[in-house]
This record gives C-alpha cells, sequence and structure tokens, in this order.
C-alpha cells in the first residue's frame, strides 16, 4: 500500500517548524503497558517500520526519552537505527531528570550535577551531536531553577538546541523562563482528563510556548492507551489552541495511520461545544 504524507498544520518550536501532529516513542520497545518490567519487548523490525513510515506520513517531530527502555529495546536505539541519518526538518525531543535501572526499577531524580550525564547517554544513543529539544521533567511542584539552569548552560555549550519543561505549573514556567527561553510544556492532558489545565495551556499560548500533552488519547487511563474514538480526542486536542501539538505513540501500522489521518478531521462548532462539556465534567 502507497503511503500518502498528510498535511497538517504547523509551529515554530523556537527555530524549529513542525507539523502539530508527532509521535511519541514510549509504546515502542514494549507492547502492553510502559514501564512495567514484565511487558514483552515489541517486535524490533515491527518498530522500525513504523517510526519508518510516520516519517513516511509527514511526521517530524518525534518525542522520546532514555528511559523509554524494556528488558530487550530501547526507544532511542531504535530510531537511531530507523531514522538515521535524520532528515534535515525531523525534530527530535527528549526528556531528563528521570532514569531507571536496567531493571526498569526508577532511580532518585537527578540533580542540577548529574543532568549533563543523561543530556550525553541520549546523544550516544541517538547518534546526534545535540539534541533540538530537551525537556526538563519537573518531580513534583517544587523550585525548578537550579535544574533548568544546569541545562541552560549545556544549551550555551551547544550540546542542546532548544529547552522545555515538563510536569509542571505556571509558577515553574516562569521560574525556567527567569533563566533561560522555554519552547514547550509536556503536561499529561486531554479529553475530560485534568480540565483545571485549561487555564495554563491559555497562559502558555499568550507566552507563545508550545503545549505538548502526553496520554491525549488514553487520558486518566495513561498508558493502558487507546480508548474509542481516538481521531475525535486527538481532533479535538488540537482545537484548543494551535499552539497545542500531540504527540500520540503506538507500535501498530495500522494505529499509526488512524493518528496521523486524525490530524485532518475537523469538528464543528456544535460537535466541539458538546464535547467541551464532557471534558469539564470529566465524563469524556
Amino acid at each position: 500500500m502507497d503511503v500518502v504524507p498528510v498535511e497538517v498544520s504547523t509551529w515554530l518550536l523556537g527555530d524549529r517548524r513542525v507539523n502539530r501532529l508527532g509521535f511519541g516513542a514510549m509504546r515502542l520497545p514494549q507492547t502492553g503497558a510502559a514501564f512495567e518490567p514484565g511487558s514483552p519487548p515489541r517486535d524490533r523490525d515491527q518498530s522500525i517500520a513504523v517510526l519508518r513510515t510516520a516519517v513516511e506520513l509527514g511526521v517530524n517531530h518525534i518525542d522520546t526519552a532514555a528511559f523509554y527502555f524494556s528488558a530487550l529495546r530501547s526507544a532511542n536505539e531504535l530510531i537511531n537505527s530507523a531514522l538515521s541519518p535524520y532528515p534535515d526538518d525531523l525534530v527530535i525531543a527528549t526528556k531528563v531528570g528521570p532514569s531507571r535501572e536496567p531493571s526498569g526499577e526508577w532511580r532518585s531524580p537527578a540533580g542540577p550535577g548529574e543532568l549533563r550525564g543523561q543530556v550525553e547517554e541520549n546523544l550516544r544513543q541517538l547518534g546526534r551531536d545535540h539534541l533540538d529539544l530537551v525537556y526538563l521533567r519537573a518531580e513534583g511542584p517544587g523550585d525548578i531553577t537550579d535544574r533548568f539552569a544546569a541545562l541552560a548552560e549545556l544549551r550555551q555549550a551547544g550540546l542542546i538546541r532548544h529547552l522545555g519543561i515538563s510536569a509542571v505549573g505556571p509558577r515553574q514556567l516562569a521560574q525556567a523562563r527567569a533563566v533561560a527561553p522555554v519552547v514547550a510544556v509536556q503536561n499529561s492532558y486531554g479529553l475530560g482528563y485534568r480540565a483545571q489545565q485549561d487555564e495554563f495551556i491559555r497562559l502558555c499560548g499568550e507566552q507563545n510556548v508550545a503545549f505538548v500533552p502526553f496520554f491525549s488519547i488514553a487520558g486518566a487511563n495513561r498508558e493502558a492507551g487507546g480508548g474509542t474514538d481516538a481521531a475525535v480526542r486527538l481532533a479535538w486536542t488540537l482545537a484548543r489552541g494551535p499552539h497545542v501539538l500531540v504527540i500520540p505513540g503506538t507500535g501498530d501500522p495500522g494505529h499509526l495511520a488512524e493518528n496521523v489521518a486524525a490530524a485532518e478531521l475537523r469538528l464543528s462548532d456544535e460537535e466541539l461545544a458538546r464535547l467541551d462539556e464532557l471534558h469539564r465534567t470529566g465524563s469524556a
């Protein structure tokens, strides 16, 4: 079957223009729930094929992390194997802060002095001399100034092109912006899930900061994944604002095509109003 690229709207992440519908790599290393030590590794050839097809369909924004791995598979290594040498327009975003033991157990969150090692590990796994976008994943509501400043130094050194923050609130965004430019916020959000973030999304738009929700399909079910009307959920999320990007992830080629096609789905005003009401009541 021929692969036909899908035309989607775009957003400027710093100086890198990306299609608003990207791809999340969390599901590539395993089937079943992510981060579960017992989750079976996914077929390597299938994961590589999904990545290559995503790019052929027009995806040029891939979200990953060094802690996305299973017993046999690493998301970063799969991306490197599938897509290197990388297309010039491809933006790869990764996250630092959390990390896992080879067994899968979570380590203590990284302090400022440990972040360079995490950045260098992502560089090694991805086969890059710099990272397009690095998110600092906050661990709770505390001050992130020192850790973000450590990443800002790595940006000045040329190891990182753009910075973002993840799992944060407005106060932490202000802390980060006082240190260095922030091009994106990545938080858990979706239809009927975490409606209290609606005001934060508006604030990000006012400050020209992209909002990149994860679990936008699964919502409260999180990495259990799927759910009904995935395309509608993605289309609704994209309708939250021109600065809202989505990164649905899958290891299934069929689901990939459905997700990418969702970028072209246009909901009527009546449909959006009905979905907004479901979102506010948490009943979606």
